[in-house]
């Protein structure tokens, strides 16, 4: 559609700015809303002035970010044992006094979600564990 100008089925398309009292912006976003929809306009779109959810931006600002547990040190150790392809054995703490003790080579190690890709040599399978479940790397 152009501004000022009839389309095709005679609909014409304007933007304004619409100032409305109230003793709070939800109100006054209710207030606006109602006015639209009681109108007979076959569309609108709100371009600015909704600020919803200022509280919750603050609340997220003021959390603490989480510290990743990957140091330079180890992330670069890890990186050695999968260069160099080494056996290594990592013992695994799953939880609930479930621990792994397992001889196997990394193959994989993402940063970002802290997460091992460990091929288990006697099993002959892959697995996928949390940096934070191991307890120990032994050459």
């Amino acid at each position: 559609m152009q501004k000022g100008k009839p389309t095709e089925n005679g609909s014409f398309l304007f933007k304004v700015d619409i100032l409305v009292h109230a003793a709070s912006e939800s109100l006054a976003m209710e207030q606006l809303l109602r006015g639209l929809n009681g109108g007979q306009f076959s569309d609108f779109r709100i371009e600015s002035g909704v600020q919803l959810g200022k509280k919750i931006e603050e609340e997220l600002s003021e959390t603490v970010t989480l510290t990743p547990i990957v140091t330079d040190s180890l992330e670069a150790r890890i990186r050695s044992y999968i260069e160099s392809n080494k056996l290594i054995r990592i013992v695994v703490n799953k939880g609930k006094g479930v621990k792994l003790d397992m001889p196997c080579r990394i193959i994989n190690f993402d940063p970002e979600h802290e997460l091992l890709t460990l091929y288990h040599v006697d099993e002959k399978k892959v697995y996928s564990i949390l940096l934070n479940e191991v307890d120990d790397f032994i050459e």
